[in-house]
Order: structure tokens, then sequence, then C-alpha cells
């Protein structure tokens, strides 16, 4: 495990040393991009510009939360919800799906750079990241789906030989708050990547709202990571009329750094519990399922 007041150390020396002058940091309030913006501040102080997408492709509340967390910074947020959704609009691929959103995530830090003359980029991306990129399982949005033209003069990645679990040991010794340094992961290019297909704006709130039930019901349970995915439609009954909705599939797992998972054997009265209230809450929707998989063969997420 690392230790963690070395790295800490080494780490804003680090970022010393390589920067000259004003940075931003792509911050999306997940314990990794977390744990580099305080790193960062420390390192530089006011010359860092953390800088917060709103895709819309993020957890219902996100915004409000991050406004909160991180007001002591220069916080930047960059309302870009209807840039994404129509880039995305028609595309199935997931790998297309990470690499646009990639594309686009850098192409606005390069925006936001021009205005105030940065060369400098600072990512949260892990170790795990780096592996499944690399390795061909699937391109991270900062790894592997970066464009290869970029307008930064370094990308900066202070946590990028660390796993999720000694991330979440950086940010307790930094005094980051529970609802940060014990958050689940939660993809980069959003729940684009929690629905199957193409991405439209009605998929969207069904699968936020979706998500926002299970974290809610199984966080009792202290999964490594839960969500909900959006499938394809099914024929379903509601209030005795015919309805063709849409299939929900809800994942739990237990894991130490993501490369593997289990899937958890949550009890039944759980799951109950959540295809009522998923069913119920969300008028769309007709049927919920329960992803048993491990990783391998599957991924954590669904795409």
């Amino acid at each position: 495990m690392v230790k963690t007041d070395k790295f800490i150390k080494k780490s804003v020396e680090g970022i010393k040393e390589k920067i000259d002058g004003k940075a931003l940091i792509a911050l999306s309030g997940g314990v990794d991009s977390s744990v580099c913006s305080v790193l960062a501040f420390k390192a530089i102080g006011d010359q860092l510009i953390p800088i917060y997408v709103d895709t819309g492709l993020m957890r219902k509340g996100e915004t409000e939360r991050i406004k909160e967390t991180f007001s002591y910074m220069n916080l930047r947020i960059v309302y870009a919800k209807d840039r994404f959704v129509s880039a995305l609009s028609g595309v199935r691929d997931p790998e297309e799906k990470r690499k646009i959103v990639g594309k686009l995530f850098i192409r606005i830090f390069e925006e936001e750079a021009r205005k105030e003359d940065v060369k400098y980029l600072i990512q949260g991306t892990i170790y795990p990241d780096r592996i499944e990129s690399e390795g061909g399982i699937k391109s991270h949005h900062n790894v592997g789906g970066l464009p290869s033209v970029i307008e930064f003069d370094e990308i900066v990645e202070p946590i990028a030989d660390l796993y999720k679990d000694e991330t979440r040991e950086v940010a307790r010794a930094l005094g980051l708050p529970p609802e940060i340094s014990e958050r689940m992961p939660f993809p980069g290019p959003g729940l684009a990547v929690r629905i199957i297909g193409e991405v439209t704006e009605e998929k969207l709130i069904v699968v936020r709202e979706a998500n926002a039930i299970v974290e809610e019901e199984v966080m009792q349970y202290e999964p490594w990571q839960t969500l909900a995915a959006l499938l394809e439609k099914g024929t379903g009954v509601k209030g005795d009329q015919r309805i063709h909705g849409w299939i929900i599939s809800v994942r739990a797992v237990q894991s130490r750094d993501g490369m593997t998972a289990e899937a958890m054997e949550l009890p039944w009265e759980a799951l109950n519990k959540l295809s009522s209230r998923i069913t119920s809450e969300i008028p769309d929707v007709s049927r919920v399922v329960y992803d048993i998989t491990p990783k391998p063969p599957a991924t954590i997420e669904f795409e």
C-alpha cells in the first residue's frame, strides 16, 4: 500500500516542478480528480483553475454537490449538455462513445485554457485506467479516449500509478470528507456508458433516476460499486394496460481495485424493493433485472 504522507509530499513537489504558471484541472467530483485537485491546490494555490464540465451525463444533483464542495477554489463550471448529447446522437458503439466524450472534454479544456493562456492540464488518471486503455479492454476518456493532437504543452497525472483503494487512502490523509473519499467510482463518460445503444434525452432521464434509486437503496450493503444501466425495451403491464417500457439492469459488486469484481448477493427483500421502486417511480420502466456476472468475463460498467 502507498505511504500516504510520503506520497503527498512527493506529489506536491512534483507538481511544483512540472508546472510553471497556471494550470487547469479536470474536476469531476469523484475521488480521483478530487485528490488531484487538492494536491495541485497545495502545490500552486490560486494558479490552479478547476474546471467542472456539466455534460448532462452526470448523476442526479452532481453539479450542485460540486459547487458546494469546491467553492473555496477558483472553480469554473462549463455547461455543455447540448454539445455532448448532440455529439453522441446516433452513436451506438461503446468505444466510439468514449472517444467522442474524451475528444469533446479536451476541446472544452482547450477553450478554457485559451482564455487564461494556460499550457498545463492536470488529470486524475489512475493505474487501472491506463491498464484497461493500453490493454485494449476499453478506452478511458482521459487515456485512450483522448484525441491524438492537443494544445496543452503537458498533461500532468499525479496519481497515475495508484489503484483506487490507494487513492482513497490519500484522500483520507488529505482530509477530504467521506462523501468524497469513500465515493463509488463513476465512469468518465458518465451515464453514456450506462445506456446500451444510442444516448438520448429520454434515456438519460430514466437512467439518472434509476441510478439515484439504486445508490440510495444499495449503499447500506457497502458495495464497492453499484449502478443501474438502461438496456432495451420490453413488454410490461401497468394499470391493466400493456406498455413497452425500458428494461433496467441493476449491478452491485465487491472489488479491491476494480481490476476484478464479484457480484454481491443482495437480500431478496432488497432486490424486490429495487424492482418496486424503479418500476413505480419511473413510469417508462417495465422491467428490472439483476446482473450477477463477475469481472471477468464482464466489466463493471456495461459499456
